[in-house]
């Protein structure tokens, strides 16, 4: 899959993000030289099946969906495999990898975020795992095997992904977080109170309100001590407190930073020709960690890079939670917006609208 192109459209990445860009660019252009540059193997699976794939027995190489050399094939592309982009040359329109230099049309940052890791003392601070690629799950599965707790920390989306799946195959969950109420962020208090008591229904523990300060190594498993003096013993712990936009190779470059890497409504860095996608860009001020938003910024973004330029126009995009001990939709107004929230019990569920005005 090595090679040479005549001024591709250059993707940095192969996740959701990078992969979706290329086969939307696919369907509205056979034959243009697209090239994917990959740190890893390539491979194309949903990264959002991570954190519910334990309880259906899944292991990394079932949640492949394709291989890169399938990927090539099914797409026309062209991508270069455990390659390292060292340094955008901007002025020359060229990249230098670990494989040599190689010239772009327009190139594409799509190289999702990275784990969050909050300060923690003790001797097993080190060992705490996060999740957040495929081989990530694979060490995940491993450290597993022969165990039956798990301390996460992170009451958000994926820390109740994780602890509705990993207790569902039948593993003891203590979940810890500095906020009052599971998705903090997303959901009003009644709706989130009516999640954590069906999640508490499964072997799932909650400690919230309080911060994880140390984690000590013990004969057979961890001992967790936190903020509120309490202290817990786990066999695992996980860290799910959120993703940080992976903008170092934007940073070297000059590109404008703020959360994530800075586009305008074409998705257009500050370097016109440069643009980003996914995890790891920043839109009018927000992140969008989602797959929906990554749908639809790929659509737009493919016409404006095949000579057809087109604004992005995010529709409301409701994100689904994955906790199927009590399934949750949310659509969160913006994080500015002013208003309340109301709410109304539906039985089994809680319905929530939020409506603006001071």
């Amino acid at each position: 899959m090595r090679g040479e192109l005549m001024n591709p459209i250059t993707i940095i990445g192969s996740g959701l993000a990078g992969y979706t860009l290329a086969r939307e660019i696919r369907k509205l252009d056979k034959e243009i030289p697209i090239r994917v540059i990959t740190a890893n193997d390539g491979a194309f699976y949903s990264k959002p099946m991570l954190s519910n794939a334990l309880a259906k027995k899944q292991t990394a190489a079932q949640l492949a969906m394709n291989t890169a050399t399938e990927m090539a094939e099914k797409n026309n592309l062209h991508i270069l495999t455990h390659c390292h982009v060292e340094n955008i040359d901007s002025d020359n329109q060229s990249i230098i990898t670990s494989e040599g230099h190689y010239e772009y049309s327009n190139l594409v940052i799509a190289t999702g975020a990275n784990p969050i890791r909050i300060p923690v003392n003790g001797n097993g601070a080190d060992d705490i795992l996060s999740v957040n690629s495929l081989d990530d799950y694979e060490i995940f599965r491993e450290r597993l095997s022969g165990k039956k707790s798990v301390a996460i920390l992170g009451a958000g989306l994926i820390g109740c992904e994780f602890a509705n799946d990993l207790a569902a195959a039948g593993f003891h969950v203590d979940l810890i977080d500095l906020a009052d109420q599971p998705l903090g962020r997303l959901l009003p208090k009644q709706a989130a109170e009516n999640l954590k008591q069906h999640l508490s229904e499964l072997d799932i523990h909650w400690h919230l309100g309080c911060s994880l300060k140390q984690v000590d190594k013990t004969s057979s498993a961890y001992e967790l001590s936190l903020s509120n003096n309490a202290r817990l013993q786990s066999d695992l712990v996980l860290s799910a407190v959120g993703l940080k936009p992976e903008t170092r190779l934007a940073e070297a470059t000059n590109i404008k930073i703020n959360r994530g890497i800075v586009v305008d409504e074409f998705m257009q860095s500050s370097i016109p020709g440069i643009y980003a996608i996914g995890d790891c860009a920043e839109t009018n001020g927000l992140v969008l960690p989602f797959v929906m938003p990554i749908m639809v910024g790929a659509r737009a973004l493919a016409q404006t890079i095949t000579s057809n330029k087109t604004s992005v126009d995010y529709p409301a995009m409701p994100v689904v939670v994955k906790t199927p001990a009590h399934p949750t939709v949310v659509c969160s107004p913006a994080p500015n917006a002013k208003g309340s929230w109301n709410e109304e019990n539906m039985g089994n569920g809680i319905k929530a609208t939020f409506n603006e005005g001071d």
